[in-house]
């Protein structure tokens, strides 16, 4: 009987070893899914506090969603290289001119590291850039590049392309002098279909 464990052991976890590698196998992102898998329950923590501040602002909770995975992999305590925090990586800037819109007096910007306020004030932000191209065919390109790189920067593409307020999202991606830039909206649309295709558990 003692003997008959170890078999039965090895056959459960070669049958669970099976169906991982056909889950993976079968995902639209095995990559993202092994990500999902590893982080051991970190990616979904948050879900809760993003679909509430995506839906505060009229935004996709999975676009939010992916935003935090590519900004801080869901770590509420991140500092980014130029002083950005928390989950969506909110500048001090930015923070300051949703806290004079929201008319919060008492923001700090250790304030950031609070889940709650940093997807506020991150959501804030992105909506005010989606407003800002909302006359674009598709102003999700534009957002995201005003999010990471700024608007200046933005501006500055859109005019390199030669066609102004006419430039489409294609135009702006080949206009950019910042692959960084490029790869960020890549990498957060290809993470938004992952979590719409329902993988991202």
């Amino acid at each position: 009987m003692i003997r008959f464990f170890p078999k039965v052991f090895v056959l459960v976890f070669c049958a669970a070893l099976t169906a991982a590698g056909l889950t993976l196998c079968t995902s639209s992102d095995p990559i993202c899914k092994l990500q999902s898998w590893l982080a051991l329950g970190r990616y979904s923590a948050h879900d809760a506090l993003i679909s509430a501040a995506a839906k505060k602002r009229g935004l996709d909770p999975l676009l939010v969603k992916a935003m935090v995975w590519r900004e801080s992999a869901f770590d509420p305590t991140k500092i980014g290289t130029s002083g950005e925090r928390g989950l969506m990586q909110v500048g001090e800037a930015a923070a300051q001119d949703w806290a004079k819109a929201e008319k919060i007096e008492t923001f700090v910007k250790t304030d950031l590291f609070d889940a709650k306020t940093n997807l506020d004030v991150g959501t804030w932000y992105l909506k005010r850039s989606l407003d800002r191209w909302k006359a674009k065919e598709n102003p999700l390109p534009f957002a995201l590049a005003e999010y990471n790189a700024g608007h200046t920067r933005v501006v500055r593409w859109i005019e390199a392309t030669g066609r102004g307020d006419a430039a489409t999202a294609d135009e702006l991606l080949r206009a950019m002098d910042f692959p960084t830039t490029r790869k960020y909206i890549d990498d957060i649309t290809a993470r938004q279909r992952f979590y719409q295709a329902g993988e991202g558990n």
